[in-house]
């Protein structure tokens, strides 16, 4: 058996250094709706849809107490649905300016593809947020062989139904052959409910939380304690593998192509 299939998230592993766009439409919401939270609250749920984000934040005990607070009564899921219908389009207007990809994707691609190896995606943004992505990352010269976007399927990460989806659309199985690539602990714990292997972004991604030019300027010290850090998190989620970004991914491709042919699985 060989790797039939690599499946990345979107923001964070394939684009927007540090999964930034979605922090400052998630802080600007909730201070519409009377409630501070901060970066590092908003991104705790990272990975999930968009609602099941909100609806995770509104369960966060220290954010229920501030919205109870604000309003009177605990949050509700009718509360959860109006934060999302102002948060998606928020969200669209910034997306655009977090689009630049990630450096060594383009070569990634272009690597599986020399290989045979069909590139698939899912993400928790949804279509109507990456239908203003698409554009700008296919002029970049980014494109996948499909797109599973939150609210496709009925359930999203951490449940494998996005998985499910992509190896209909490439056809390609059994989940063993299948690499999942994501910067999230619910997007690593997509696949491997799916029964992938899972590569985990520490540096790109959500975990780090930084830019490019924010992560040149650390130490090298302060650089080794975020990857650390994200290391940990994505390891405990179950990521069999975890590298800096995307950049890194090939060599793992390898270690993963010559375990398979050792007849190891996920």
């Amino acid at each position: 058996m060989t790797i039939s299939a690599v499946v990345f998230d979107w923001a964070g592993t394939m684009l927007d250094h540090g999964s930034r766009a979605p922090m400052g439409a998630f802080v600007k919401v909730f201070a519409d709706f009377q409630v501070t939270i901060t970066v590092a609250e908003a991104r705790g749920p990272m990975g999930m849809p968009k609602l099941d984000h909100i609806k995770a934040l509104l369960k966060h005990p220290d954010i229920a107490a501030r919205w109870a607070r604000a309003h009177g009564q605990a949050p509700t899921d009718d509360d959860a649905n109006r934060i999302f219908d102002v948060f998606v389009p928020l969200n669209a207007a910034v997306v655009t300016d977090y689009a630049d990809l990630i450096p060594g994707i383009l070569d990634v691609h272009a690597d599986l593809r020399g290989r045979g190896i069909k590139i698939g995606s899912t993400t928790g943004y949804t279509r109507d947020i990456m239908d203003r992505v698409l554009p700008l990352t296919t002029a970049a010269g980014l494109a996948t062989d499909n797109l599973i976007c939150a609210g496709d399927m009925p359930l999203g990460r951490p449940t494998p139904m996005m998985m499910y989806k992509c190896f209909l659309d490439l056809a390609v199985w059994p989940a063993a052959s299948v690499v999942k690539v994501d910067d999230t602990e619910v997007g690593i714990a997509e696949g491997v409910n799916a029964g992938c292997w899972t590569v985990g972004v520490a540096l790109s991604g959500n975990a780090a939380g930084v830019s490019r030019d924010e992560l040149a300027a650390l130490s090298e010290a302060e650089v080794s304690q975020l990857r650390t850090k994200a290391t940990r998190q994505l390891a405990r989620a179950g990521a069999h593998y975890v590298i800096d970004s995307v950049a890194g991914l090939m060599s793992v491709v390898d270690a993963i192509e010559g375990r398979l042919l050792r007849g190891e699985r996920p």
